[in-house]
């Protein structure tokens, strides 16, 4: 695959790896961030651009062009070449496909889809065409016959596809190099329309695709948005939480989603339209409070000191305006500039009066070159005819290099919103501002200074790449979905920045968290006041394989993928862990268990940092493993762990047994947001017996409630507060110590305080 780290090829070269091809990488501009998770799912990079005697195919990005040294040896050795879209086609039409396209927005609707889908138990394969937020897989080969992917028009490939189910969140006109005119676009959605084999959804009140619909008979139209089949309008937003109406074919009642912007929140209908087509009575309402977000879309990397700096992918007009807009609505009262890097001369030379109009809701805006891509400049298409598109006297200006840009942010107002937009390498300019900001504030040591604060302190200690937040909600990263804020909030990308982090906090005085996937978690509504450090990067979600039976895992991985990268290479004993919504290093802390299984039965040894920050490994014999606890992990931080399978069996076969556990599971648990278990199981009993016994199920205070299907579970009705469920934890506990004569105690971890404090 040339091209491997671009964000199509990436995805579609780890679902290849799962389905068995043996897939080998080059890139003539590889991302560390890309590279490192492809390796982690066995997809091996050359060390030269040549091809190996066996290689079967070649498939390529659209920026390697045909004078490519692969492309040239390809054509030499009569090697098949496809383009990303043909082989993603070849690969979707064994199965059913649910194909997510249009102009805007398609990989996060296909990310909430395929977010939704996961939530509610689904073992379809998905191809995102970007990276989750919060590093997990963006590929997944799956069990079941559904591929949810995204298709794209700007190359032509989407004539390849015929799906069963086609969303399309809207269309405008764009890809002026293939596209000349808004009706040869429109032409091809048609096509598509008319060779999907099932239901196409469309957004009410479109009147483009409503008219395209109509000139396009044969599958079945069904629309999402206010008033539709598919009910669903945005009450309000939260901070960064937003709350939806649902109605019509879907169950009355409200939704939520963690995203930003009216069409964030249009997305996220259709992606519960599809997902209650698809599941049926197993539709989840509650599969989107969770929603990790998509990389580079609304990325907050800073919040300090009244400066808040967010990244987004926004390259086209229609997506900038309402960028913007939702900026605006989140900082009001805040000055916002933009930093714009214009993607494709043919784009920016087909929109440049669009863009400078939508830009100039901002109050100053700062134009880096055009990105090219795979295109040679044109006329007409330059930053500086861009520039020259905005009104005498409007706050724009060129910044030819980071040097000059950082030169020209150095005077920012505060408070202020910095937005780096545009889908080139932007990203990486937006991480060397924060970098170079963030050395900046941490350089005072004179001792005629005021000493740093301790975000200064914490902000020295790490690289641009690492997120410090400030006040950062909890609530939305729980499967509970309530407590408030963080004091303050990270994620370290290297084991450096973890330690430095480790560091700074001892110097502090900050309590320090770690947090997981948020599951068997009450955070409290007054939030904490320490630091919470998420191990989200690549360097702490790999998966290496040391021998025939062991595995070093990150701790950031999820069990999820754990379970299914050892079922996918046969090895046994992990199977009663793939459904516990947990990362591996939440699961050692709490020594998660399943089934009659513990995860320290599978566990060899632990990497760890001490509070001190030094590294240290831990064989499982010298650590305090008990019922629901690791006692070294109550301060010290899991990076890494060995485990041991028990033997060697065939992927079905371990498949068979993982689809076993999960239908149990999903009889015996309830699905909406929940911490797992609140209380520990007595000796000789079982707590959800006890609550049984009491007659406590359905018992609700406020949005919480104690679950019909399980007793020993909350389960967050809506609009739970951390309050609602201790007010609960104290009924049930009096309840049944007054009819069983026995004392539950809690099971979940409570943050910002101590049990023995709150009951």
């Amino acid at each position: 695959m040339a091209g491997v780290c671009g964000m199509g090829m990436g995805p579609l070269a780890i679902y290849l790896q799962e389905r068995g091809l043996q897939v080998l990488g080059w890139d003539d501009h590889p991302s560390a961030r890309v590279g490192s998770l492809l390796e982690r799912h066995g997809v091996r990079f050359l060390s030269t651009p040549d091809l190996p005697p066996e290689a079967g195919r070649l498939v390529y990005s659209t920026a390697v062009g045909a004078d490519h040294p692969l492309r040239a040896m390809a054509r030499e050795m009569g090697i098949l070449q496809m383009r990303r879209g043909e082989m993603l086609a070849a690969q979707a039409s064994q199965r059913r496909l649910v194909a997510v396209a249009g102009s805007h927005g398609k990989t996060t609707t296909t990310g909430m889809i395929i977010h939704a889908l996961r939530r509610m138990g689904s073992e379809a394969g998905y191809i995102l065409g970007g990276l989750f937020a919060d590093g997990s897989a963006p590929a997944f080969a799956g069990e079941e016959q559904w591929l949810v992917a995204e298709v794209d028009e700007s190359d032509g490939t989407i004539e390849h596809f015929s799906p069963d189910i086609t969303v399309v969140p809207n269309l405008d006109w764009d890809h002026a190099d293939r596209y000349r005119s808004l009706g040869e676009m429109e032409a091809a959605f048609g096509r598509l329309f008319r060779r999907t084999r099932g239901l196409v959804f469309l957004p009410g009140g479109d009147a483009v695709l409503q008219r395209l619909a109509e000139e396009n008979p044969g599958p079945e139209y069904m629309h999402f948005g206010s008033g539709c089949e598919f009910d669903g309008t945005l009450l309000r937003q939260e901070g960064t939480v937003q709350t939806l109406r649902l109605g019509g074919e879907f169950p009355t009642c409200e939704a939520h989603v963690r995203a930003i912007g009216e069409f964030n929140a249009a997305n996220a209908v259709a992606a519960l339209a599809v997902t209650r087509h698809m599941m049926g009575e197993a539709f989840l309402p509650a599969a989107l409070d969770d929603f990790p977000g998509i990389r580079r879309r609304q990325m907050r990397l800073l919040q300090r000191g009244g400066l808040d700096v967010y990244q987004d992918y926004a390259h086209h007009p229609s997506e900038i305006s309402p960028l913007l807009r939702a900026l605006r609505q989140a900082h009001p009262d805040r000055p916002l500039v933009v930093v714009f890097q214009p993607h494709r001369y043919s784009r920016t030379a087909q929109f440049k009066g669009d863009f400078a109009r939508v830009l100039s809701s901002a109050d100053r805006v700062l134009l880096l070159d055009v990105y090219a891509a795979s295109e040679r400049p044109l006329p007409g298409g330059l930053s500086s005819d861009l520039l020259a598109q905005f009104r005498p006297g409007f706050p724009v200006e060129l910044a030819g290099t980071r040097a000059e840009l950082c030169a020209e942010l150095s005077s920012l107002p505060r408070p202020c919103v910095l937005a780096f937009v545009g889908a080139g390498d932007i990203e990486d300019w937006a991480e060397h501002y924060v970098e170079r900001v963030s050395r900046k504030r941490g350089s005072t040591s004179s001792a005629n200074m005021p000493q740093p604060s301790s975000y200064e302190l914490l902000r020295a200690r790490v690289s641009g790449a690492t997120p410090i937040l400030e006040n950062e909600p909890l609530g939305r990263r729980t499967t509970m979905g309530v407590g408030g804020p963080a004091r303050f909030y990270a994620e370290p990308a290297t084991m450096a920045d973890l330690q430095g982090l480790l560091c700074a906090a001892r110097e502090c005085g900050l309590d320090v968290f770690t947090l997981g996937r948020g599951s068997n978690l009450l955070v409290l509504d007054s939030g904490f006041p320490g630091l919470v450090i998420r191990l989200s990067s690549e360097a702490f979600c790999s998966v290496e394989r040391l021998d025939e039976l062991r595995l070093r895992v990150g701790a950031g991985t999820r069990l999820k993928q754990l379970c299914s990268d050892a079922a996918r290479l046969g090895l046994t004993g992990l199977e009663p862990f793939e459904g516990i919504p947990a990362t591996v290093g939440g699961a050692l802390r709490m020594n998660a268990g399943a089934m009659g299984s513990w995860i320290f039965d599978v566990v060899e040894s632990v990497d760890l940092i001490t509070v001190d920050g030094r590294l240290e490994s831990r064989a499982t014999e010298s650590l305090g493993v008990g019922y629901r606890e690791c006692a070294e992990l109550r301060d010290a931080v899991a990076v890494s762990a060995v485990f041991r399978a028990k033997g060697i069996a065939s992927p079905e076969e371990i498949r068979r047994r993982m689809d076993a556990n999960a239908a149990t599971r999903k009889a015996a648990q309830p699905r909406e947001p929940s911490a797992g278990c609140i209380f520990k199981n007595p000796d000789g009993d079982y707590a959800g017996r006890l609550i049984d016994m009491a007659a406590l199920k359905g018992l609700r205070v406020g949005g919480a409630e104690v679950s019909e299907v399980h007793g020993n579970f909350i389960i967050n009705r809506g609009g739970a507060s951390s309050e609602d469920v201790l007010a609960l934890v104290r009924k049930i506990r009096g309840s049944v110590r007054e009819k069983s004569g026995v004392e539950l105690c809690p099971e979940v971890m409570v943050l910002g305080s101590k049990w023995e404090d709150v009951l």
